[in-house]
């Protein structure tokens, strides 16, 4: 899928809220800083997370969008608070929805190694 043309009013990383101290299908994480998240939902570009986990747990993540099986969100491995390890991971998005100032992205299957 092409790339829409990179707006330079966009950031290169955002940062992003997950509700949930690691990723599932149906775990929702919201992009912020995006400076028209209407237009990002509607036309998602590669970019980089800055996710934080609701454990307080930061990690760099990626979203890539020229993926053929459709966007994916690219998560370093990592320990979470409680100790407990992450392996690296890929998962698809099932959605990226507006919500006000920000864009929530709806995580879906995992992307096989």
């Amino acid at each position: 899928m092409p790339q829409p043309p990179a707006d330079p009013a966009e950031p290169d990383t955002v940062p992003a809220l997950c509700g949930h101290t690691h990723l599932f299908p149906g775990a929702r994480c919201r992009l912020q800083g995006l400076s028209d998240p209407r237009a990002f939902a509607l036309a998602p570009r590669s970019v980089g997370v800055d996710l934080r986990f609701s454990d307080a747990v930061f990690v760099d993540a990626e979203l890539h969008t020229g993926d053929p099986a459709g966007p994916v969100l690219t998560v370093p491995a990592h320990t979470t608070a409680a100790g407990t390890r992450i392996d690296e991971r890929a998962w698809l998005v099932r959605e990226f929805t507006p919500e006000g100032a920000e864009v929530e992205l709806t995580i879906g299957s995992r992307v096989p190694s």
